[in-house]
C-alpha cells in the first residue's frame, strides 16, 4: 500500500509552503512557481546554477542562467526510494567538459528550489537529491536523481566479523 504524502522521503519532498501550495492550487494566479537546479561536483569551482524559465534570476545572491530543463517526480510507492528524472538542455561545453573530468557526473548533487520570482530569496521548497546514470546526447544532458540510502548504509565502518576478525571468533 502506498504511503501519504504525509509520510516518508516522498511527503518531505512533497513539502511545499503555504504560499506555494496557495499558487498551485489557485485556477488564476498572478504569481507562478519557478524551478531552480543547482548542480555541485568536488570537481566544479562553482557549482551550476540554472533556472527553468526564459529570464535569469538570482537567488541569495547567485544568478541563475534560464534554460530549459525537466524533472519528473516519482511515484508514491511503498517500496524502495523514490527516483526521479532529471533532464537538461546540453548548454555548452562547459558542462560536457565537467561530465567528462568527473567520469559521467559520479558523485554529483543537485539541488532543486523552487520560488516566486516577487521573493527570490524565499524558497517554497528546497530539497537535495544525488544524480546517478548520467546520459550525454549533443542536446540533453539525463540522469536518475535519488536521495542518499541511509537505511542500507552501514552505521559503523569495520564489522567484527569471523572473516575480518579470526582471532575473536
Amino acid at each position: 500500500m502506498g504511503r501519504g504524502h504525509g509520510d516518508g522521503v516522498l511527503g518531505q519532498l512533497m513539502a511545499y509552503t503555504a504560499r506555494a501550495k496557495r499558487i498551485m492550487n489557485a485556477t488564476s494566479s498572478p504569481e507562478r512557481l519557478l524551478l531552480l537546479a543547482e548542480i555541485s561536483h568536488p570537481d566544479l569551482a562553482t557549482p551550476l546554477r540554472v533556472i527553468n524559465d526564459t529570464r535569469d534570476l538570482v537567488h541569495n545572491g547567485n544568478t541563475y542562467t534560464a534554460t530549459s530543463f525537466s524533472v519528473k517526480l516519482p511515484d508514491d510507492l511503498s517500496e524502495g526510494q523514490p527516483r526521479t528524472r532529471f533532464s537538461i538542455t546540453n548548454i555548452g561545453r562547459e558542462l560536457v567538459s565537467w561530465l567528462e573530468a568527473s567520469g559521467g557526473g559520479a558523485g554529483a548533487s543537485v539541488r532543486l528550489v523552487v520560488v516566486v520570482r516577487a521573493e527570490p530569496d524565499v524558497a517554497q521548497l528546497d530539497i537535495t537529491m544525488t544524480l546517478h546514470n548520467v546520459v550525454v546526447t549533443s542536446t540533453v544532458v539525463a540522469g536518475v536523481l535519488a536521495f542518499d540510502d541511509l537505511v542500507n548504509t552501514p552505521a559503523v565502518s569495520f564489522n567484527y566479523r569471523p572473516e575480518t576478525a579470526p582471532g575473536l571468533f
